[in-house]
């Protein structure tokens, strides 16, 4: 499980589709790092990983299929707004 962090906007909109990358970072190992949207995407939907929003409670991160695909919290069986809440970097 990885927890992200922070988001990087592009330069078209403030909206959750406008995520163009996020920092991480591994509560388990202490790595951290940065990941393109598309990345964070494929690690996702091929199941490689778990990614959230730390809470309290913790936010699961899942994709939004769409054209790109993008990233959004999903908690108590809704989307929610935790990574637009998230630092800018």
């Amino acid at each position: 499980m990885i927890y992200i962090t922070h988001v990087h906007m592009g330069t078209a909109g403030t909206g959750h589709e406008h995520i163009a990358d996020v920092r991480w970072k591994n509560p388990n190992t202490g790595t951290t790092g940065a990941s393109s949207t598309a990345t964070m995407v494929d690690f996702i939907d091929n199941k490689e990983g778990d990614a959230r929003v730390q809470g309290p409670p913790d936010a699961r991160v899942g994709t939004v299929t769409a054209t790109p695909k993008h990233l959004r919290t999903y908690a108590d069986k809704k989307w929610t707004n935790n990574l637009l809440d998230l630092p800018r970097y």
